[in-house]
C-alpha cells in the first residue's frame, strides 16, 4: 500500500506537520497518536520497538532500542521480541513529562507499573493515584490510563510489566 504523508496524517487524525516532525525525531507522539499511526500503516506499536532476534538469553541494556513518546517521555523494551507471555518496558519521564495529554488503552493485558525512581501520578478511568519510588499499581491495559511525572522538577523512571505483551 502506497500512502503519502498527507494520507497517513488524515487517516491518523494528526496534522501533516506533526507527523513529519515525529518522523524526523523532532517531536514526540502520545501513545494514542502512535496507535492511530500504526493502525493506518497496519503495524503493531510493538513493531516500533522491534529488535533483531537473538537466541542469547542475555539482553544488554546498551543494545536496547527505545523510542520517545508522549510529552517528555521515552520507553525501552527490555524483553526479546519473541516473548509471548511477558513484556517489560523501562520508562523515563522528564520533569512534568507524561504519556500524553489523553489517557490511552492498548490490548487487554494485565499491567503493573512499578516506580523505579521519582514520583508519578497514574490516572486510571479518571481515578488518580500518586506513586513514589518502589510503589506499584496494577490494572488492565484496556482501561484508559495516563502517567505523568508529578513534581515538574525531577525525572522519574518506571517499569511496566505486561502479560500478555501488547507492544
Amino acid at each position: 500500500m502506497q500512502l503519502t504523508l498527507s494520507d497517513v496524517a488524515v487517516r491518523a487524525e494528526v496534522t501533516e506537520g506533526h507527523l513529519s516532525a515525529i518522523e524526523r525525531g523532532r517531536s514526540n507522539a502520545s501513545v494514542l497518536t502512535l496507535q492511530r499511526i500504526c493502525a493506518v500503516l497496519r503495524l503493531k506499536v510493538g513493531d516500533l520497538f522491534a529488535q533483531t532476534e537473538s537466541v542469547q538469553p542475555v539482553l544488554r541494556f546498551r543494545d536496547a532500542r527505545g523510542m520517545a513518546f508522549g510529552e517528555g517521555a521515552s520507553k525501552i523494551k527490555l524483553t526479546p521480541a519473541h516473548f509471548d507471555h511477558l513484556e517489560l518496558l523501562l520508562g523515563h519521564f522528564a520533569p512534568g513529562g507524561s504519556t500524553g495529554v489523553d489517557p490511552y488503552t492498548h490490548g487487554d493485558s494485565e499491567e503493573v507499573l512499578f516506580v523505579v525512581d521519582g514520583e508519578v501520578e497514574v490516572t486510571i478511568d479518571g481515578d488518580t493515584q500518586t506513586l513514589s519510588t518502589f510503589d506499584s499499581i496494577h490494572y488492565s491495559s484496556s482501561r484508559p490510563h495516563r502517567v505523568v511525572e508529578r513534581t515538574g522538577t525531577a525525572e522519574a523512571r518506571v517499569l511496566w510489566a505486561m502479560a500478555p505483551p501488547t507492544y
